[in-house]
């Protein structure tokens, strides 16, 4: 380890961060007061582990005196939102910023890819940093989305110097990612391809390939094979979109090491969690933060009512000021800005936050009936009641609304238009006569049956207002196993994104059940055939039968 004790604003490479950043950085509310002036290197070469020069940014305090880093890489190139988000925002504060472009991405060279580089270039940075004289042995990671994978990569064998992480709306596994709960997350995984590809090329080569793609989309939708139609959209050929879709099977040798999850088993890296209830990693973390506390590792929980983008955007200043404190205390011993509860959740309904002692909260499930003529009742129906049904068509899918998505439509929004579907199923209850507060995981248990064998169940929990607008809170999906699935009724659980989420007196509670969320989730085709080469479409008759119930963890006062 060395000591900086020299004065790092003498270096002769230093220079002003760019007028654009400093203009971005102006243009935030509710940030904190800066405390130094910032100087940066750009355009650094350090080596990744094979040698391929990555390209580095470097900021900086300009004083004297020790401070810690903070590794920042990127798959999305180091300017904006990077550049004012993490490295003068953080320098600012009294941090040295490293941000570094993957290989193959941002003008690093190397080939680029989803996951096979990020530990051993991680570690690669890591060893560059020891060579640096301003570099104090103290080192923190940050970052959302894929930065926060390339965190999870580093983890998996962590260098002494790691002393914490902040890992922003992030996620671990990358099969996860493409496929959260077994059907293909066609659409985030189509916007995900955009923001890999283009992000790190300039604002208008993103801006160019986004609107290809939305302008293609609808095609996309409604054309097989799938592993044809995109191609238009994305502008070629996607080799790592390719092996997604030809490989749907997590064992499969091709995902060997996508899943860094296992990072969390070190209990020696404290490490800060941030999500929001729209996050499409919402899952992915609230799983870490489940391994990070089993383990016995320091962590802390922050969930907003946030979508993936909207986190770090409009919730920056919370989400900033809450990796500023776990930073703080764990690089710079001052842990003045740390809360006294481990969890703080945004309560949906009541818009107000809560600290909570960890999560999920102590509850006790209450079970709502599904009953044949559209209700949710506290009492079970008879066996005999008539079972429901609706036909599921992939030439003309349920459409998918709001929800975990990346596009600029993700979030809660008026299910109207989809509730009046013939291939929608609504289940709702009276008018509630004091309100129900909803935290944890919610789950539907089915007794389903169809006339093919393939099928999936998505279903969705909304709050009904006294005007009778229905907003989406939370929501699952399950593809039904062919070996299962029949004419018979099977017992099936299907578990929803987990909530926090209190229904006012006066509202109602509402499922929604039906075969699908489409574009969202690729369509199920009743075919079985492969999801990429997939030519024909048949229906699926989907029928619920009694008793099938809505598993509400209704929280302790």
């Amino acid at each position: 380890m060395t000591t900086a004790t020299h004065h790092p604003s003498a270096r002769t490479s230093a220079r002003k961060p760019p007028l654009l950043v400093r203009a971005v950085r102006r243009t935030w509310r509710g940030m904190p007061p800066r405390q130094y002036d910032v100087a940066c290197e750009r355009g650094l070469a350090v080596p990744a582990a094979d040698g391929s020069p990555l390209l580095t940014d470097h900021y900086f305090p300009r004083a004297d005196g020790d401070f810690p880093t903070l590794l920042v890489r990127s798959p999305y190139g180091r300017g904006i939102p990077w550049a004012p988000m993490f490295g003068l925002s953080f320098a600012e504060q009294g941090f040295h910023v490293v941000l570094q472009s993957a290989r193959g991405t941002g003008g690093s060279g190397g080939e680029y890819a989803l996951w096979q580089h990020e530990a051993a270039d991680g570690r690669a940075a890591v060893a560059w940093l020891r060579e640096q004289p301003w570099f104090t042995g103290v080192l923190g990671t940050i970052g959302p989305s894929a930065l926060g994978y390339a965190q999870w990569a580093l983890a998996a064998d962590p260098p002494p110097e790691l002393r914490a992480m902040a890992v922003q709306v992030g996620l671990h596994d990358i099969h996860g990612f493409f496929y959260p709960s077994g059907p293909f997350a066609l659409e985030n995984a189509l916007v995900s391809a955009v923001g890999r590809l283009h992000y790190g090329r300039g604002a208008m080569a993103m801006v160019r390939a986004a609107l290809r793609l939305r302008r293609h989309l609808p095609a996309i939708t409604r054309t097989l094979p799938l592993g044809e139609a995109y191609v238009p959209g994305l502008g070629g050929r996607v080799p790592f979109l390719d092996e997604a879709m030809a490989r749907p099977d997590p064992d499969d040798a091709h995902w060997r090491g996508a899943d860094a999850g296992a990072a969390a088993a070190h209990p020696s890296v404290p490490t800060g969690l941030i999500t929001g209830w729209y996050d499409v990693c919402l899952d992915q973390t609230l799983e870490q933060y489940d391994r990070l506390r089993r383990a016995g590792c320091d962590t802390a929980l922050l969930v907003g009512p946030w979508t993936h983008n909207s986190a770090m955007q409009q919730g920056w200043p919370e989400v900033f000021a809450e990796s500023l404190a776990w930073l703080r205390a764990h690089l710079c011993g001052d842990p003045s800005g740390l809360r006294e509860n481990r969890a703080r959740v945004h309560v949906g309904g009541r818009r107000e936050w809560r600290d909570l002692p960890d999560w999920p909260p102590a509850a006790t499930d209450r079970r709502w009936y599904l009953t044949g003529d559209g209700r949710l009742d506290d009492r079970a129906p008879e066996a005999a009641a008539p079972p429901l049904s609706f036909r599921y068509d992939p030439a003309a899918p349920t459409p998918s609304l709001g929800g975990p998505l990346l596009s600029r439509t993700a979030g809660p929004r008026d299910n109207a238009a989809l509730e009046a579907r013939d291939d929608v199923l609504t289940f709702t209850t009276p008018p509630l006569t004091e309100p129900a507060d909803v935290l944890g995981t919610v789950t539907v248990e089915l007794r389903v049956g169809t006339d093919t064998g393939h099928a999936d169940v998505f279903v969705r929990l909304c709050d009904v207002d006294e005007r009778g607008r229905s907003v989406n809170v939370c929501d699952g999906i399950r593809r039904l196993d062919p070996a299962t699935a029949g004419p018979g009724p099977a017992e099936v659980t299907v578990a929803m994104s987990p909530t926090a989420h209190s229904f006012a007196a006066g509202h109602r509670i509402r499922l929604q059940v039906s075969g699908g969320a489409h574009p969202r989730f690729a369509r199920n085709t009743g075919t079985g055939e492969p999801l990429a080469t997939a030519a024909r479409l048949v229906p699926t008759q989907i029928t619920v039968h009694h008793p099938s119930a809505l598993v509400l963890p209704r929280a302790h006062p």
